[in-house]
């Protein structure tokens, strides 16, 4: 099992910045490509970022050159830096873990409670 937890959501208006953060826990999280998955109302769960453990990064083209996925490996936790916030950022993002890349919500191993984010006008 790989326990996630995430913090850093909130409030912002747009054009404004926030970072996430995931503590992961559990097995040898080298073994994972962590991630991003975002849940709008009404809306299904899309991809937003991932990362490898050797640091390869894949992006959402709408969040390319505003959202920077990173991690730090010795401390197991994964950020999402988000810059330049819109409005259709609002969402709940979820953490994710799993042994292979995945683009789609349906096949994610592990999961993350959620944290709400919020942009306004």
């Amino acid at each position: 099992q790989v326990q996630l937890v995430e913090s850093g959501g909130g409030l912002v208006q747009a054009g404004g910045s926030l970072r996430l953060s995931c503590a992961a826990s559990g097995r040898t999280l080298s073994m994972y490509v962590m991630g991003w998955f975002r849940q709008a109302p009404g809306k299904e769960r899309e991809f937003v970022a991932a990362i490898r453990f050797g640091g390869s990064t894949y992006y959402q083209d709408s969040v390319k050159g505003r959202f920077t996925i990173s991690r730090v490996n010795a401390k197991n936790t994964v950020y999402l830096q988000m810059n330049s916030l819109k409005l259709e950022d609002t969402a709940v993002y979820y953490c994710v873990a799993d042994r292979v890349l995945r683009w789609s919500a349906g096949s994610v191993e592990f999961w993350g409670q959620g944290t709400q984010v919020t942009v306004s006008s």
